[in-house]
């Protein structure tokens, strides 16, 4: 069934599944107590749904509960690991590798942290936009702490070598932080097989609530710790302080507890949907696709279209369809991706770019009313 306006910006933000909401009401209004508050019945009913939460997320990754930190979003995990890290591992060393086309969360903090004395290396993507795994190996020195390499691009839906990433990590003893918000929930992600030592993820990616995420810190083998960022009552282990937001963990644990039950079939069927798309703009002959086709997310696709700009094309197609040229969180500058001028794309190439993320929502009548309104304005 054909619903206007098509929503395709399900990398920016996704909309939240009704079976979500529903888990989430309760603490809204009856079960509105502080899961700190452990003297009274309100405050136990919201702890346990917490600890029933962190167990729901945990499942998700294949993680253990007491190894999840709650947090406001990726970002903020971001921020936590690359400088509770840096903070906490002085003593070893300063030196962190990281990529170009990191999201912005792990880039600007890196920033933050040359300005305190971290020496930051920023490894080059190949044209596919995948590292080169030599490349990371050779810049592995004794004051490396931390390589900070993300699980999916969040431009490209480009997959890193995740588990190849994670055993050169554990081959010359450094931790392994990867920032895999567009990853979890949408293909199989375990922390233990991909060698991850601490991972960032979020709600609001995977059909959930906006303003909770969650870091992975695992507990053995190496057993990871971190420096606070945000001090004040000893929540989340001493981790990350602050009353935590019940009725959004909630939500985030039903969340991930859909995915976990239907990632494989709605993968599938966006990967359907993702590639009748492609091949219908293909067809045009105005049409590339940027970034790798063997090693991506099944519900992504960026595209450059010839002697077309991403903008005029967004502004004719605004009313009905909702796409994006990038992350959402650079879509207020008129530059050129950084992430398609890493993979070598020309500025006039990179500003012709549109993203496509489809999500569990979307029908095979969306995507031929896309494929109709775009088509006409290429061959037009």
């Amino acid at each position: 069934m054909l619903h206007l306006p098509v929503y395709l910006d399900n990398n920016a933000t996704t909309p939240l599944d009704p079976r979500v909401l529903e888990s989430m009401l309760p603490f809204f209004t009856t079960y509105f107590g502080n899961a700190a508050s452990h003297s009274h019945t309100f405050g136990w009913e919201a702890e346990a749904a917490v600890k029933y939460a962190r167990e729901q997320v945990a499942q998700l990754i294949n993680a253990e509960p007491n190894e999840i930190v709650f947090t406001s979003g990726a970002t903020e995990s971001d921020n936590l690991a690359l400088k509770g890290i840096f903070e906490m591992y002085a003593g070893k060393g300063n030196h962190i590798i990281t990529v170009t086309t990191e999201h912005k969360a792990v880039l600007d903090s890196c920033t933050h942290l040359e300005k305190l004395g971290a020496d930051i290396t920023y490894l080059n993507v190949q044209k596919d936009g995948v590292i080169d795994l030599k490349e990371l190996e050779r810049t592995i020195k004794p004051e490396t702490i931390l390589i900070a390499i993300m699980y999916a691009n969040n431009e490209t839906g480009v997959i890193q070598p995740v588990k190849e990433i994670g055993l050169i990590a554990k081959k010359h003893g450094v931790l392994y932080f990867s920032d895999a918000t567009q990853a979890a929930g949408k293909i199989q992600v375990d922390v233990i097989e991909d060698g991850i030592d601490i991972m960032a993820f979020s709600a609001h990616k995977i059909y959930g609530p906006k303003g909770v995420g969650a870091l992975y810190i695992r507990r053995k083998n190496p057993r990871v710790r971190l420096t606070a960022q945000i001090d004040g009552g000893g929540h989340e282990r001493g981790f990350r302080s602050g009353t935590l937001n019940v009725p959004g963990i909630a939500g985030f644990g039903k969340a991930c507890e859909l995915c976990k039950i239907e990632m494989q079939k709605d993968s599938e069927n966006l990967k359907i949907l993702r590639d009748k798309l492609e091949a219908a703009l293909l067809n045009t002959k105005k049409a590339t696709i940027n970034g790798s086709r063997k090693s991506r997310l099944p519900n992504v696709s960026n595209m450059s279209f010839k002697n077309r700009n991403s903008a005029d094309l967004m502004a004719k197609l605004s009313r009905n369809i909702a796409l994006s040229s990038g992350s959402a969180c650079t879509s207020a500058t008129l530059s050129p991706s950084f992430v398609l001028k890493a993979m070598g794309l020309s500025d006039d190439e990179a500003l012709s770019s549109l993203r496509f993320g489809l999500g569990r929502f979307n029908t095979e009548e969306e995507i031929d009313y896309t494929i109709e309104q775009l088509t006409h304005l290429l061959t037009d």
